[in-house]
């Protein structure tokens, strides 16, 4: 038979301990563990001192200039070769300026011949009616090219420095994606509404019309870059990059930088070997003339664009 146990007994036994437990009541490991919190770690002021002595005599031994034999010859060496540099720097510098023709002299080359070639015959031989596109992107279109590549350079050179990895861009996004904008600004979403359609719009005018009137690819291109920037500040990275990300941004940049050096090489080729290249000219003040200028003004027009969204989204959030 079993007996009714007191309320003392009870409490003595493991069920009591085990329900109790069970429910939260107590803590089985409070008071039976000695658990004390950890304290910080201090360094004496002693060893500090000593850790600094050691370190500035370190120092001292390593950058003493005045003791270290290597360290004084090679400042001797360096500042001897600077000074020949620059000496000889500019005494060639002096002796290319002293075989270059007199200035205001009417029989220079640069007074009766380049300028006359590109006023009298650029309209002729570019079809541009604008004479600076013209000379930019046909008589001077190697230089132009380079410019390009500087661009595209540049570009790669920032990702290299300040491109994010994609795992930290989507938890960047995740957390709170219009954390680098002022979210739902309604002056600014509502300006950039009514401007960013005009902003693209003007820009793709000017480079359509650079063979045309004052502007073309570069002028274009930073018309239509400043609209991309408006765009991402007033309505966020992830709405932009619905119809400019990533993938957009390399195909756009890239073809356009291939485009232009194949028409630019095509050209080059013909023309150092005197052969006619089949590259119409057009109508001079048509939309469709001035031949390579057009196609190369568009090339521009992207690269410039790109590289500035480009520079902004890195600098800004380390990714497009």
């Amino acid at each position: 038979m079993s007996r009714l146990k007191s309320k003392e007994e009870y409490e003595k036994t493991r069920a009591f301990r085990f329900f109790r437990w069970l429910s939260g009541v107590k803590d089985p490991y409070v008071g039976e563990m000695e658990m004390h919190p950890q304290e910080e770690y201090k360094i004496e002021e002693t060893t500090i001192l000593e850790r600094m002595q050691e370190k500035q005599m370190l120092r001292d031994k390593i950058y003493d200039v005045e003791h270290n034999k290597l360290l004084v010859a090679f400042h001797k060496v360096y500042v001897i070769c600077a000074i020949i540099f620059c000496i000889v720097l500019v005494g060639l510098l002096l002796y290319t300026v002293s075989y270059l023709p007199e200035t205001g002299n009417p029989s220079n080359p640069a007074d009766n011949e380049v300028a006359a070639r590109y006023i009298e015959d650029g309209l002729q031989e570019t079809g541009a009616v604008n004479i600076v596109s013209g000379m930019i992107l046909t008589y001077r279109a190697f230089d132009t090219f380079g410019e390009t590549n500087v661009l595209f350079i540049a570009t790669c050179c920032v990702m290299i420095l300040l491109m994010v990895d994609d795992a930290v861009l989507k938890k960047q996004e995740e957390k709170n994606d219009r954390r680098f904008e002022p979210k739902n600004d309604v002056i600014l979403q509502g300006t950039a509404f009514m401007l960013c359609p005009v902003i693209f719009i003007f820009g793709i005018y000017i480079i359509l019309n650079g063979h045309l009137s004052p502007g073309g690819g570069f002028s274009g291109g930073a018309v239509m870059g400043a609209g991309l920037i408006l765009y991402v500040s007033a309505f966020g990275f992830k709405k932009t990059q619905k119809f400019f990300n990533e993938q957009v941004y390399r195909v756009a940049k890239i073809t356009a930088l291939l485009m232009y050096g194949m028409i630019g090489s095509y050209f080059y080729i013909t023309g150092a070997n005197g052969i006619e290249n089949h590259i119409p000219l057009g109508t001079p003040g048509h939309i469709l003339s001035s031949g390579i200028i057009l196609p190369i003004n568009i090339c521009v027009g992207l690269e410039v664009a790109c590289t500035m969204y480009a520079f902004y989204a890195l600098f800004r959030r380390g990714g497009l």
